[in-house]
């Protein structure tokens, strides 16, 4: 991840990444009997492709802003990839004769894919995750201004008892950046486990807290099987399946035996 770079730095990449794109076109269309009009087609190409590499990387920041202003860590892998997929095809759509900067387009496709897998991972409906997000705007609009529920229906146009769901769904994505428990991370962290291994007492909270969904949260918290999978599994859609899934990770998290949990995950 390189330095952001300034607007002059940036639109100097420019005619080098189309002279390199035109290059690599020119080289697929026909081969050049010429050598030195090759060698000029290679220079040309390689150039392009370092430029594209610079603005990738300096722009690599705004993949990290927007997955933890939407409350989570860095490191949540799922979150990250997306980002860069935003990124990546941003700089493949991205045209600077239209005059924005690369990094004004790039912020549109990073935050929409982010968003699109926050909504995902948390198992919300396309009206909730708009609605968490006007309500995030919000909130950075206001930040010395501590908002009731009465002010955010007011604002959005909801009503208060929505307004009131919409606040707490936003305030469990935030917690995600603060979570101390190591359970919360081990979806993302850890490696399989066989479950024979595991001491008798852990299986046995466990399915206490999960109940029916014992299976699918331990498959999907030790990655042995991908979410698809465990959703087709059971009959349901992915998004009902995140929905279980986060229930039983909450479970966990907030029983009185969260803590010696936390140590045998570590542990792992």
């Amino acid at each position: 991840m390189l330095a952001p770079l300034s607007v002059e730095e940036e639109r100097s990449l420019y005619p080098i990444i189309q002279q390199g794109r035109s290059a690599s076109a020119e080289m697929m269309k026909s081969e050049a009997s010429d050598s030195q009009q090759r060698q000029r087609l290679l220079r040309a190409r390689q150039e392009g492709q370092e430029a594209e590499s610079t603005l990738l990387r300096a722009t690599f920041g705004l993949v990290r802003a927007r997955v933890l202003e939407r409350g989570y860590r860095f490191y949540n892998e799922d979150l990250e990839a997306a980002g860069v997929e935003g990124l990546v095809n941003a700089l493949r759509r991205f045209d600077p004769a239209l005059g924005n900067r690369f990094a004004t387009y790039a912020n549109y496709w990073i935050t929409k894919l982010v968003n699109q897998t926050v909504q995902q991972q948390a198992g919300l409906s396309d009206a909730e995750m708009r609605l968490i997000l006007k309500f995030q705007r919000l909130e950075r609009s206001h930040p010395d201004r501590r908002l009731n529920k009465r002010d955010v229906a007011q604002e959005i146009g909801i009503s208060q008892a929505k307004a009131h769901e919409i606040m707490q769904l936003s305030r469990e994505l935030q917690s995600r950046r603060f979570a101390s428990v190591e359970i919360e991370d081990v979806a993302d962290l850890r490696p399989s486990s066989d479950i024979s291994d595991a001491p008798s007492w852990v299986i046995d909270e466990l399915r206490r807290l999960t109940g029916a969904d014992f299976d699918a949260f331990w498959q999907y918290t030790f990655k042995t099987m991908p979410m698809e999978e465990i959703a087709h599994t059971y009959g349901i859609s992915r998004q009902a399946m995140t929905k279980r899934i986060e229930r039983c990770r909450r479970a966990v998290r907030e029983s009185p035996e969260a803590e010696r949990l936390e140590r045998w995950f570590a542990q792992q």
